[in-house]
């Protein structure tokens, strides 16, 4: 069954993370239906500091505006499936814990779990504090998902970029797409 995905990206810092998920997505075209992407203006940011450029705009997917409540995920009836947040601040990921829902990415998040749906938060911030903790639990219980952007070692990554895919594939994994990564011991 094709994936209907938003991928929503916040100002916290690992903008790589959302480029090399877009970049994969573009590959996995042929298991998706739809792709809806969604920035703050803080991404914009972040992403032209750590990037060094503005090729946040060209992804072949649909864009929309931080404000656009008219977006179809914004309503359960678009039937989107999965919704990542990558990176997702902390200050995201506590409007959504405590269902404050005033932006796209916020009412984007709160839709997919009331359908019971798959959310996946790309959490980016260290350390953590207790309220940060309290947020991810809350989420957690809904039926979010929090994968932190820990990267793995054992593939031996050589690049920044292959440290970062160790993250990416664990989020196209939790999304349900099939593609080529590394799997411990096998071969």
């Amino acid at each position: 069954m094709k994936k209907k995905i938003v991928v929503a990206i916040t100002g916290a810092s690992g903008a790589i993370y959302a480029r090399l998920l877009l970049l994969q997505l573009q590959k996995l075209q042929s298991q998706i239906t739809e792709v809806g992407i969604v920035m703050s203006n803080n991404a914009k940011q972040v992403w032209e500091y750590e990037l060094g450029n503005q090729e946040y705009h060209n992804f072949p997917f649909v864009y929309y505006d931080k404000t656009d409540f008219n977006a179809p995920f914004a309503s359960g009836s678009a039937r989107f499936d999965t919704m990542v947040i990558v990176p997702c601040s902390m200050g995201t990921l506590g409007r959504i814990a405590a269902g404050v829902s005033d932006d796209l990415v916020t009412r984007a998040a709160d839709v997919i779990l009331k359908e019971r749906r798959r959310l996946i938060l790309v959490a980016r911030d260290t350390p953590l504090n207790l309220i940060h903790i309290r947020n991810m639990q809350t989420v957690t219980e809904a039926g979010g998902i929090i994968c932190p952007a820990v990267p793995s070692f054992y593939s031996r990554p050589q690049t920044i970029e292959d440290v970062a895919m160790t993250v990416v594939s664990r989020v196209i994994d939790l999304i349900g797409l099939e593609h080529e990564s590394y799997r411990w011991n096998e071969d």
